[in-house]
Parts: C-alpha cells; sequence; structure tokens
C-alpha cells in the first residue's frame, strides 16, 4: 500500500485551493479495498472531494491510466449514466509523481455483502437490482462518437482481440496456456462469436461498483471505476456482470462474494436480469453463456498475472492465494458446460 506524506498533502492542499475545488490544509482517507487504482477521501473540513491515482509502481503497460479515466467519466457527464463530476485532472510532478484526477464526492451506500437498512425492504432491493441492469442498458446505448470517445477502442473484432491479448499475460514462451487453463482456452478459441454490436463498456460493472442513493426508492447515484472502459461488444459488459451476480447455491467466485447482498429477499435473479436488459436492448442472449465464460476466464488470467506477482514479491499480496485462479476457472467450466 502507498501512504501520503505530509509534504504531499501541503502540495494537494495548494493544488486544490488554486482550482477553487477546497480551501486551506487537506486530510487523507482511504476508500476501498485498495487492490488496483487508490482511491481517497480528501476534505478541508468543509469540501469533501474524491481523488484516484494508479497503485505503487511497478504499473503493467497500458494500465491504470488516470487521465484516460477521468476523460471517459467526462464525456458521460450528460448522458443517463449517473456518475460524478471531474473537477481537475493532476499530471507527474503536480502533486504525485504520478497521474491523478479529483472528482466529486457522491453521498451513498457502496452495498457489496448486506443492503444498508434504508434500503432493505424487499421493494428497494428489487428497484437496486432493476436500477443495476437499466444502468448497464443505458451505457451501451450513448453515442459513443458523439460523446468524443471514438478513439478510445476498437470494437471491430474485439471478442477475438480480446481473449488472445489477456490469454498473453499467462502462456508460456511457445504460446501455451498453464495446464489447467487448456480446456476453457480452448473452448473459447473454438467458439468466439461475432460482435453483437458496439458500444462504451465498463469491464467491471457489478453491484460494489456503483453508489446507490441513500434513501428508498432503491437507484443508482453513481458508476465507480472506469478504469479499464472501452469501446467493445456491449454484451462482454453483460456475461461479466452476471458472472459477478452471485446465485444461490453455486459456489462464490471472489467477484461474486464482492456481491452477495444480492441473494438477500427482494433482489431480482440472475435470469430475470438477463431478460430485462434483451427487453430493454433488443439483445439476442443467445451467446450469453460464451461472455460468461469469457469473464471468468479473464479474472482467472489477471488473478494468476498478480499471483505471479506476488510470488515475486511485487504487487499486491492479495492475490498470493492460488484457490482464487481456481475459483474462477471453475466457474468459468460451469458457465461453458464443459469437465
Amino acid at each position: 500500500m502507498w501512504e501520503w506524506s505530509e509534504s504531499e498533502r501541503a502540495q494537494l492542499a495548494v493544488f486544490l485551493e488554486d482550482r477553487g475545488i477546497a480551501a486551506g490544509p487537506v486530510s487523507t482517507a482511504t476508500i476501498g479495498d485498495g487492490h488496483s487504482n487508490l482511491t481517497y477521501l480528501v476534505t478541508d473540513g468543509n469540501a469533501r472531494v474524491v481523488l484516484r491515482r494508479p497503485p505503487p509502481p511497478p504499473v503493467p503497460r497500458g494500465a491504470h491510466d488516470m487521465l484516460r479515466e477521468a476523460r471517459l467519466i467526462d464525456a458521460l457527464r450528460d448522458t443517463g449514466v449517473p456518475v460524478a463530476d471531474v473537477l481537475a485532472t493532476g499530471q507527474v510532478g503536480d502533486v504525485l509523481d504520478v497521474p491523478f484526477y479529483v472528482m466529486s464526492h457522491v453521498q451513498g451506500p457502496v452495498v457489496t455483502t448486506e443492503t444498508p437498512e434504508s434500503l432493505s425492504s424487499p421493494e428497494d432491493r428489487r428497484k437496486i437490482g432493476e436500477a443495476l441492469i437499466d444502468t448497464l442498458a443505458a451505457l451501451h446505448q450513448v453515442d459513443w462518437r458523439a460523446a468524443g470517445l471514438s478513439d478510445i477502442g476498437k470494437p471491430e473484432g474485439f471478442n477475438r482481440r480480446h481473449l488472445e491479448r489477456m490469454g498473453k499475460l499467462v502462456a508460456d514462451e511457445a504460446g501455451n496456456p498453464p495446464a489447467e487453463f487448456a480446456a476453457i482456452d480452448a473452448w473459447l478459441s473454438a467458439n468466439v462469436p461475432t460482435e453483437s454490436g458496439a458500444s462504451i463498456i465498463h469491464n467491471d460493472y457489478r453491484i460494489g461498483n456503483v453508489i446507490l442513493a441513500p434513501d428508498s426508492p432503491g437507484r443508482i447515484a453513481a458508476v465507480l471505476d472506469w478504469e479499464l472502459a472501452t469501446v467493445g461488444d456491449p454484451l462482454f459488459d453483460v456475461g461479466y456482470f452476471l458472472a459477478s451476480y452471485p446465485v444461490e447455491g453455486e459456489p462464490l467466485t471472489p467477484t461474486a462474494e464482492l456481491g452477495t447482498a444480492t441473494l438477500e429477499e427482494g433482489y431480482p435473479t440472475r435470469d430475470e436480469l438477463a431478460q430485462r436488459y434483451s427487453a430493454s436492448t433488443g439483445a439476442d442472449l443467445t451467446n450469453i453463456g460464451w461472455y460468461t465464460a469469457l469473464a471468468l476466464w479473464k479474472l482467472a488470467v489477471l488473478y494468476e498475472y498478480g499471483r505471479r506477482r506476488a510470488d515475486k514479491g511485487v504487487g499486491d499480496l492479495y492475490y498470493k492465494d492460488p484457490e482464487l485462479v481456481r475459483s474462477f476457472l471453475e466457474a468459468a467450466h460451469r458457465a461453458a458446460g464443459i469437465e
């Protein structure tokens, strides 16, 4: 983990005051678990804002691009997708030795394992679940070209390219996957569907990555964590969301463990949400099993990559447990219907 020094806090206070965001000395407090980009609540005792920065180096090439993330959030400001307001961006050397951005602080709970009392009625829980999938549908209907985001992704051939690019993270020098990945790798490669369309995709959309409005009725105040967003096949977002949405009686992956609140009474089922998305967008979900398996396989790849780094004493030690990788691989096999 990385901690603020008093000198950095003092420089941040000047940075914020120069931009009319805060006044005087500031304090910082960590938000979230810190396994990816680092997020901090910053306050001068009156104003409250949120700062996002990359994790400590070494950072994989092309990852954790804070200025790209800020640009994408700002482009969504006037759409039907609820996001925070980007207030300022910082270049290397402005305050820190990495780029960062500052956004408005959105009030409300982030739900993972338990719905807060103020939203715990079955009716509110159902509305939260419906708002989750409706917000994802709204994101996929944003005109990304008109929003000035035509250069952030390559939607043509997205599925095959994504599969091949991610696989390289754990393949050996000859391009072969680890033995435990071989079956699901082969199945995904043999069944790649043609892209269902092109839209902005969040790439990590789940209940733990949204802020809920604090009071009834259940609704979403802001979608968080846009670091992986790009333009690609919208069904990848749907598959990932469904993969992260627990089903009663199924083993939980690490991602599903961060959404067990949705097992409480009132939340729609995974199948109900898939049907609601299809009805709203007209999407054909015939191949949704492939997208769900792809999402779980991708998480297995990323966790395996993180595990190898942790074994070398680099990066986050959270990833060191090989059972995390195994959990995602087993779920991917179930989604694909293979042994």
